[in-house]
């Protein structure tokens, strides 16, 4: 369907290189390239702005001011209810990508949502169960752990694809630019997403366990006597002496002198995002824990989680913030 369009500028027709019709001042666009239309999009905006640099200047304003009272607010809150913070934080991590991948239809992502909403109901039911059953933690710290470990290598490949574009490697595979880089900041954002959902799902779990096994309490003293062969994390026993090899795990030794299994204190530390021993509360040192260095990027990895948290949940609901004042004040 062909569709005309008018563009004045200064009483000016601007048709920036498009050629006049028999009506002045109008464009159809069926006989326009995607270039020649940008084109005249671009002239149409400035026509449309022009003489609202006021405007302009109070919208930034309100933008600049709503983002640091925002902040201010975020940060008070999370250090006076960080409960509530952390709740309401993994709420809209879980939700606002949601809103935003439906609307634009990426089923791909809706898959995998669906995947990992499903299993994560199922490992945290089970984690908060009372009694809790003694194969409940290890199967937490597995799905959360494998989940992590996904993500990282996830965000890792996404983040690879995306300088190998940049730097034109794409090129010798003959593959198209724009391909590239949507498949490696899809990679990207999936990783990104689904570490730092993952993560509050595991402190969330932790926390809980944590309390219901009985070692671990809000005011730090422990609520049961930890016996030398029961690991505090998962409550079983511990199968393999600090010296000995294990076929499946090993055991560790804080420098709290409490010992768990390997698998369940990195799951505690890492996963969990709890840097203090789960009996004892005395904090972890993990240089010594992860001496090998191919690991260390794994608790930056977790830091730089945190910081993009804020990016995820909270920024989309500043702009929806600021995009209300500006329709309520009339600014366009």
């Amino acid at each position: 369907m062909a569709g005309v369009f008018e563009v004045e500028v200064d009483g000016v027709e601007h048709d920036h290189g498009l050629g006049h019709h028999d009506e002045p001042n109008q464009v159809d666009l069926s006989h326009l390239s995607p270039e020649e239309k940008w084109r005249l999009e671009h002239a149409r905006m400035h026509a449309k702005h022009k003489g609202h640099e006021a405007m302009h200047a109070e919208m930034v304003l309100i933008l600049i001011v709503t983002l640091v009272i925002a902040q201010l607010v975020l940060v008070q809150w999370k250090q006076r209810h960080p409960k509530s913070y952390n709740l309401v934080t993994l709420f809209q991590m879980w939700v606002v990508p949601l809103y935003f991948t439906t609307k634009l239809h990426w089923w791909r992502f809706l898959v995998t949502w669906l995947i990992f909403s499903v299993v994560t109901a199922y490992v945290t039911y089970r984690a908060t169960r009372k009694p809790l059953e003694c194969t409940t933690p290890r199967l937490v710290y597995k799905w959360f752990l494998l989940l992590y470990k996904i993500s990282y290598a996830t965000g890792i490949v996404g983040y690879t694809v995306v300088m190998f574009t940049l730097f034109g490697i794409n090129l010798i595979f003959r593959i198209k630019p724009e391909d590239a880089m949507d498949f490696g900041v899809s990679l990207l954002f999936y990783g990104l997403y689904y570490g730092v959902l993952g993560r509050d799902f595991a402190e969330m779990c932790a926390d809980f366990m944590a309390s219901t096994v009985g070692y671990y309490s809000a005011s730090g003293m422990p609520t049961k006597h930890l016996s030398d062969s029961i690991c505090a994390v998962c409550g079983q026993p511990i199968l393999v002496d600090i010296s000995e090899e294990g076929i499946i795990e090993n055991t560790y030794r804080l420098s709290c002198n409490h010992v768990f299994h390997e698998f369940c204190i990195r799951g505690w530390c890492i996963v969990g995002k709890k840097q203090t021993c789960p009996y004892c509360k005395e904090k972890v040192d993990l240089k010594r824990m992860f001496s090998n260095p191919w690991e260390r990027p794994h608790v930056m990895y977790g830091q730089l989680l945190d910081w993009l948290r804020y990016l995820v949940a909270w920024q989309p609901v500043i702009i929806g913030l600021v995009q209300g004042i500006n329709y309520i004040l009339g600014l366009e």
